[in-house]
């Protein structure tokens, strides 16, 4: 998007837009609608228009008006487009001032063309009155009030599930009143804090208190920079929420923090939401990171603040992808970093030229946190013994050594202490230093083991579902997950324990986050102990874990099967809270256990309405819709969880191992699309398997397991005999085109090494995989599919669009450079509509592609459209003043070419009455 925005570039949008309206007159009935929407456009155009009379915008209100401009030229232009299928001018002249009449067609309306146009148009109206009203200071309220409860929430939510300020909310409720200022009033820190473009790294040991002094920065910046134009944006890493780590989600976080902030949805937010969520995609890595960026650049100045980036373990290489683009927005904006982690060389490499400072439990702070809980030592008889109280706070400062953990581990155990001889022995063997934890985790357990036998139960169920849950759980899932007595029909629900008791009986080991209720460790070093010690400690978890699922999913209730309303199955959802969870990863938990040829499995999978009441809760939100019934059998189902020993055992004398489900999927293509590689293998050795089955989309085992980025099982099926690489789904699509459009490198690079790949195939809309990669802005795939030896650069879609065109068109810039690098590109190719690339740049007044274009060999610099419009004129009748430069000074230009009906540039500029640029012609 070009930020030299001009009054005369809301003037072209006004003009267009009446132009358009002008052309619907004598349309058909079923037209009116659009008609009616253009119509509203044209007029708010209009009414800002005046408003831009009155007075001068700022920088910022001109980025953002110049953004909706932009919106409202592009949905123009495609309505322009489509109304060509409809009707066609008559002959005759036409001048600047006049257009001829539409000629309707005789063709039946098709409404799907006109739809998503009318919600773009609808959307604008939307954005236009809002900043109207904005200049006019009137409905301000309302309208803000009204966009941030209803547009606002969507898109926020949409850009990312994530909610952060929960978290800060619960770390900073935990905080000693007082602690953590020996940071905050540190020369560090102060250093770190006013200049700009600054990163300050904390390292520091397990324990040390690094969360909670995140918490308390950001706590900090909150309350120093409270309603200005600061932003800030923070991040709790965290080991038990991998899926939402990757690069790509912690930018959609940021983004999404930053753009709450501004008191309207930013534009380059909203126009990314639109262009993908009427498509159901999601905008690709470089999206987020372009949009990120201008989003940074709205604020005068940006905190980030990221902690614990150890426990961010989706990979070394997201990492490292995530922070350099963080580096890289503090080189394009006046951005400040801060950040934690363990003392991890490959992260401390990273921040080496930073401000550093250790993180360590100050004593002060220890002791403020020792005499917060003193209250709880002894209770009522705690003021006879004040030389005692003295002691507990010295011998704990002194065993901590660094770490607010072992302080927290010190005073669980010494309030568990009856008498004041038992606190003063332990004081005298208090573990200490980092070396402590486990021994404090042992006395944990001890005293765990040492209750009676009902809290004793229910601390072991408690610490085998945290140790190995798939997810982090709530109270509510926890407490119905302790309830379950095996072999039960129903839900007793006089055997639900209370949080609080689920908590004591687990000595002090796990927490609960009051904001989200849910239930975690009291620190990433517990998750590490039992993750080591729990095959002794809890030895049959997995075991008891997967029999309280089966338990749960063979209750009564769930004989009803599937529900068919939304309403109902939500009312289910909501009254059995372990339904979700338990549908979701039972079968997970069996394969981690011995259990999948015991009778428990296999008479749940022979099960059809209780399995189909899992299968709903199991496939919701990815596959089924609420309100079409599932009808996966026990091999399906055994297939997508990867239970190959109890595939064996469904197995029957004359089975069909290509049975389908009501989707028409098989066990194969379960398994290959759930990544269940030894399944996959298991089933491919099965006689007569149909390796290219296909379902009701036409989508193959292989379209599943590339597209939902399973390398491994990809590469079995590449191996497997007759496999059809090249095979199309209903849309046309292979392989090649969901690895693409999916966005898995490592898929594509697999899939265009495999023999007969067809790297130009063609979908339903006459789109190669290298054209959808273009059109969406996906750099990478375009880099890697230019690679492929046998490559159509210049492939056509069915509306004789290529990669370049569209790209010229829509105007992004990084994408037309990376085309235009590609051997044998058709640099003056014409379009559907007689339009080359250069002609679309100019119109919409991309100055940057111009450039381009103008840089390419070979290109025909006026080169016309089917009116005879050069580029020259199309920049002119918009009156793109600084793209007329540019073509002016291009070799061989001429400016006095003429369309059909005889006009020059020079006419349209006048006709526009654009003084400026009828000057430079």
């Amino acid at each position: 998007m070009s930020f030299g925005f001009s009054v005369g570039d809301f003037v072209a949008v006004c003009q267009l837009a009446s132009k358009i309206r002008k052309e619907f007159v004598g349309a058909p009935s079923q037209f009116k609608a659009i008609s009616d929407e253009v119509r509203s456009l044209s007029i708010v155009v209009e009414d800002v228009e005046v408003a831009l009379s009155e007075r001068d915008l700022s920088n910022k209100e001109k980025i953002e008006l110049d953004g909706i401009a932009h919106g409202c030229r592009s949905v123009l232009h495609e309505l322009e487009k489509t109304l060509g299928k409809y009707g066609e001018l008559d002959s005759g002249p036409m001048n600047a001032s006049k257009r001829t009449k539409r000629v309707w067609k005789k063709l039946k309306w098709e409404p799907d063309d006109i739809r998503e146009l009318r919600g773009r148009i609808v959307s604008n109206v939307n954005f236009l009155n809002t900043f109207n009203s904005r200049l006019t200071r009137e409905g301000v309220d309302k309208l803000v009030h009204h966009q941030d409860n209803q547009e606002r929430r969507a898109i926020m939510d949409w850009l990312s599930p994530t909610d952060y300020a929960t978290q800060q909310s619960d770390f900073i409720g935990r905080r000693q009143e007082g602690t953590g200022l020996w940071l905050i009033n540190s020369s560090e820190f102060q250093g770190w804090l006013s200049p700009s473009k600054q990163t300050m790294f904390c390292p520091g040991i397990p324990g040390a208190g690094k969360t909670i002094i995140t918490s308390i920065v950001v706590d900090y910046l909150w309350a120093e920079f409270n309603n200005t134009d600061v932003g800030i944006a923070y991040l709790y890493c965290n080991y038990q929420r991998q899926q939402e780590q990757s690069a790509e989600a912690l930018l959609s976080s940021l983004l999404k923090q930053l753009s709450q902030k501004q008191p309207s949805v930013p534009m380059d937010v909203k126009n990314l939401h639109e262009r993908h969520v009427t498509k159901g995609t999601r905008p690709s890595f470089n999206d987020v990171v372009k949009v990120l960026q201008s989003t940074t650049q709205l604020y005068s100045k940006v905190f980030i603040i990221i902690d614990a980036l150890d426990e961010c373990h989706v990979s070394s290489e997201e990492r490292r992808k995530f922070l350099g683009e963080v580096f890289n927005l503090q080189v394009q904006a006046e951005v400040n970093i801060f950040a934690t982690s363990r003392f991890v060389p490959e992260i401390m490499s990273q921040f080496e030229a930073c401000i550093t400072k250790t993180i360590r439990a100050e004593e002060a702070d220890v002791l403020r946190y020792v005499n917060g809980r003193i209250p709880q030592l002894l209770r009522s008889r705690i003021s006879k013994y004040p030389d005692l109280l003295h002691a507990v706070g010295e011998e704990v400062v002194k065993a901590v050594d660094g770490m607010f953990l072992l302080a927290q581990l010190h005073m669980d155990s010494l309030i568990s202490k009856p008498t004041p001889g038992d606190i003063k022995r332990a004081l005298r063997n208090l573990p200490r230093g980092i070396k402590g934890v486990d021994a404090m985790y042992d006395q944990a357990m001890k005293r765990i083991n040492g209750q009676e036998e009902e809290y004793q139960t229910l601390a072991t169920r408690v610490l085998s579902w945290v140790t190995h849950t798939k997810r982090p759980l709530t109270t509510a899932e926890l407490q119905h997950a302790c309830t379950i007595e095996i072999g039960t029909a129903e839900l007793d629900t006089d055997f639900i324990p209370e949080v609080e008791d689920i908590v004591s009986a687990c000595a002090g080991l796990v927490t609960v986050d009051e904001n989200s209720q849910i239930i975690r460790w009291i620190h990433y070093t517990t998750q590490e102990y039992f993750e080591r010690t729990w095959t002794l400690s809890i030895p049959n978890a997995q075991v008891d874990i997967a029999t309280i699922c089966l338990t749960y999913l063979s209750f009564n209730i769930f004989a009803a099967g599937f529900y068919s309303t939304e309403e109902d199955f939500k009312a289910r959802l909501q009254q059995y809270t372990l339904y979700d969870y338990a549908a979701r990863n039972w079968g997970y938990h069996t394969r981690a256990s011995s259990l999948e040829v015991e009778e428990v499995v296999l008479s749940f999978l022979k099960s059809e309405v209780k399995l189909s009441a899992s299968c709903q809760a199991m496939l919701a939100d990815d596959y089924f819709m609420l309100t079409t019934p599932a009808e996966m059998r026990g091999l399906h189902v055994a297939a997508y969880f990867g239970l190959r020993e109890a595939i064996i055992a469904l197995f029957n004398p004359g089975y069909n191992p290509n049975s389908k489900e009501n989707y028409g999927r098989t066990a194969l293509s379960w398994a290959a699309g759930n990544g269940q590689e030894a399944t996959v293998k298991l089933l491919l050795g099965a006689d007569g398997i149909d390796v290219n089955s296909k379902d009701g989309k036409g989508r193959t085992a292989l379209s599943w397991a590339a597209g939902n980025g399973h390398k491994a099982v990809v590469k079995l099926l590449l191996g497997a005999d007759g496999i059809d690489v090249n095979s199309k789904d209903g849309k046309g699509r292979t392989t090649l085109w969901w690895a693409v459009a999916t966005r898995k490198e490592a898929m594509v690079k697999l899939l265009l090494g495999a023999d007969g790949i067809d790297v130009n195939s063609k979908d339903g809309e006459g789109r190669t995989a290298l054209w959808w990669a273009a059109g969406t802005g996906n750099e990478a795939m375009v880099k890697l599919l230019l690679g492929a030896g046998s490559i159509d650069v210049n492939s056509k879609d069915g509306e004789g669009w290529t990669a370049l065109s569209w790209a010229a068109m829509i105007g992004d810039e990084a994408m037309v450079k990376l085309l235009l690098g590609a051997g044998g590109i058709d640099v003056n190719y014409k379009d559907g509509e007689g339009r080359p690339a250069l002609s679309w740049a100019a119109g919409t007044g991309n100055e940057a592609v111009v450039k381009l274009l103008l840089g390419a060999d070979g290109i025909d610099v006026n080169s016309k459209d089917g009116e005879g419009w050069p580029a020259l004129s199309w920049a002119a009748g918009s009156g793109n003043e600084a793209v007329v430069k540019l073509l002016l000074g291009a070799d061989g230009i001429d400016v006095n070419s003429k369309d059909k009906h005889g006009l020059t540039a020079l006419s349209s500029a006048a006709g526009g009455g654009y003084g400026a640029v009828v000057k430079l012609l």
